[in-house]
């Protein structure tokens, strides 16, 4: 059966690469995605660096990726903090605050959380918790609960928002995946209806589970964090379930071929 597929969204961290390594097959994926000449946009919960650090990373290992593709929940973040004209305490490592620049953070009225080992620390955190008493807004940029690394899976930031919440009785607000203003965000960018866009990652939740509730097909590939059974956790079965990357893009080949004829 032909699917409605004119844009396509893709995770990187641990569908892609991990860390400073590409995942096997994921550049010829991504060649072989880009004659389709389908919309296409880069959605990442990575805020342990910034969008320029991100780029010059994925570059350095061989992907074909412009600065305009990529749509991170940095960029969501920061457009939050401007339009709402917040002073945030920013629990980001140094050089994604760098996305920040320019805002005052003087006085902070709110606590912006993002992947930040450093800060994740009794003296920082409740630093943040005294804050958040006296009135201050919680903005999780994402509550990822773990991720991949080269060595294996660790913490995400999620954790440590839930901490805070639990202690301070305070909800954060969260920006990034899998939130469906977020998805919308970048569907807004590519000119593309929800039913009509797919979303390519690794995490069960906030990938797959996070589009599907905003009407967009959803594929998870068994790459990065995909633990075995992960796809029974999803409330509706995902569109597709891959081995990587480039069994997911010849998915979408196969479908806007039928959709063609």
């Amino acid at each position: 059966m032909a699917a409605c597929i004119r844009g396509v969204l893709v995770d990187l961290s641990g569908t892609i690469h991990i860390e400073n390594s590409v995942i096997p097959r994921s550049i010829e994926a991504l060649k072989k995605l880009r004659q389709t000449g389908l919309p296409l946009r880069f959605v990442t919960n990575t805020t342990k660096e910034s969008k320029l650090s991100l780029l010059q990373r994925l570059t350095k290992i061989g992907f074909d990726i412009k600065a305009d593709e990529i749509f991170s929940s940095l960029t969501a973040a920061v457009r939050l903090v401007r339009t709402r004209e917040l002073r945030p305490l920013l629990l980001l490592q140094p050089d994604a605050k760098t996305d920040f620049a320019g805002i005052s953070t003087d006085n902070p009225n709110a606590v912006v959380v993002g992947l930040a080992p450093d800060c994740f620390n009794y003296e920082t955190l409740n630093k943040a918790f005294r804050l958040l008493l006296d009135g201050g807004q919680l903005i999780a940029i994402h509550k990822v609960q773990y991720y991949k690394r080269s060595d294996g899976l660790v913490l995400g930031p999620g954790p440590f928002v839930s901490a805070l919440e639990y202690a301070t009785d305070v909800q954060a607000e969260v920006v990034g995946k899998p939130q469906a203003l977020f998805f919308k965000q970048v569907l807004t960018e590519i000119k593309c209806d929800p039913e009509c866009a797919v979303m390519i990652g690794d995490d069960v939740r906030n990938d797959v589970e996070g589009a599907q509730a905003a009407g967009i097909k959803g594929i998870l590939v068994k790459t990065g964090k995909y633990r075995h059974g992960d796809e029974s956790k999803l409330s509706q079965p995902a569109f597709g379930v891959c081995q990587d990357f480039l069994e997911a893009v010849e998915l979408i080949i196969k479908h806007t071929k039928v959709s063609k004829r």
